[in-house]
């Protein structure tokens, strides 16, 4: 019976996606017929090059100077601080035994973007924090939304293929340092990236039971500028995320130990892997995920629901920004 399982969880992906684990890349924007077609209806991801090149950010946002004038007077942005640099992740519960955990998210603080930007800049694990920008529910139409004009409101041959306008557009701003822990997606996504680039490990939903979903008790990170220190605190009345349990990457000290507690993912299957660079969109479809920055990234996404849905991510500063 185990075998038979197995073997029917693998023609389905293949029928999906096929045999390998190389994603599909566009030489240029599909028209709206062949992304709903080839890409949309079978939920199958793909990466566009030459996508957003045309947009104004891809040439204004590696310059700092310019983002600093744009959002010098504009209300503060949303500073998200974390010890490790992992983003919504899992982490040692603050008042049990290991190897309890719980659901860790990030401090944050509204400040004006230009500290925000010197923090990202100076922030890694020797530092003792890792900063990103960032909120969800369509920041880069409230908080950001003085770089409006830098890219299109929407990308049309999605917009078309899924018949409706985007739900949200939000941003993204962080560096090296910042990773995304392994989640499931609940929105289709267009992650557009305008400068650096963004390395992603796909899972299709017909292998969301590799993740080993289970329900962790909600903490935050709270951070003491004075001290320099983090303390995680769980949250009250007590609440609990469902997050995936695996870690794609496991250190080499824990890697067996993990390998053993979930089979499923570390003997099945290899994940789909791609790295997006600049100029580049990826497509992609409700799944399981998880990424991690190169360089200094601004990413603005696009969100759609699943009947009708896209996400647009841009990421600028390909370089390190210029010094403040």
């Amino acid at each position: 019976m185990e075998q038979d399982i197995e073997n029917l969880w693998q023609e389905v992906r293949e029928l999906s996606l096929g045999t390998t684990a190389q994603i599909d890349r566009l030489p240029a924007p599909p028209t709206p017929l062949q992304f709903l077609r080839d890409y949309v209806s079978p939920n199958k991801p793909c990466i566009i090059s030459a996508a957003t090149k045309h947009w104004p950010a891809a040439a204004l946002w590696p310059s700092t100077p310019h983002l600093l004038r744009a959002l010098s007077s504009s209300p503060p942005v949303s500073l998200h601080l974390t010890p490790t640099g992992l983003a919504d992740s899992l982490a040692p519960h603050p008042s049990l035994p290991s190897p309890s955990l719980c659901f860790a998210s990030a401090h944050v603080a509204p400040i004006p973007f230009p500290q925000a930007l010197a923090a990202i800049q100076s922030s890694d694990l020797h530092a003792g924090f890792v900063a990103y920008a960032q909120q969800q529910n369509d920041c880069f139409r409230s908080e950001y939304s003085a770089l409006g004009d830098d890219v299109e409101a929407h990308v049309p041959w999605a917009s078309e293929a899924l018949g409706c306008m985007p739900e949200a557009v939000n941003l993204w701003i962080g560096n090296g340092s910042s990773e995304t822990s392994f989640h499931k997606d609940h929105y289709e996504n267009l992650y557009a990236v305008v400068t650096g680039e963004k390395h992603f490990l796909l899972l299709p939903p017909t292998d969301v039971h590799r993740m080993y979903v289970r329900e962790y008790p909600a903490a935050q990170y709270k951070y003491s500028p004075d001290k320099g220190e983090f303390k995680l605190e769980l949250e009250d009345p007590t609440r609990y995320v469902p997050w995936c349990s695996v870690n794609p990457y496991p250190s080499p000290e824990t890697k067996e130990q993990e390998m053993a507690k979930f089979p499923l993912y570390f003997d099945g299957p290899k994940p789909f892997e791609c790295t997006v660079k600049a100029g580049e969109i990826l497509y992609l479809f409700e799944n399981a995920d998880q990424s991690s920055a190169r360089f200094v990234i601004v990413n603005v996404g696009i969100l759609k629901n699943k009947k009708a849905a896209a996400t647009m991510d841009p990421s600028p500063l390909s370089e390190p920004p210029e010094p403040l």
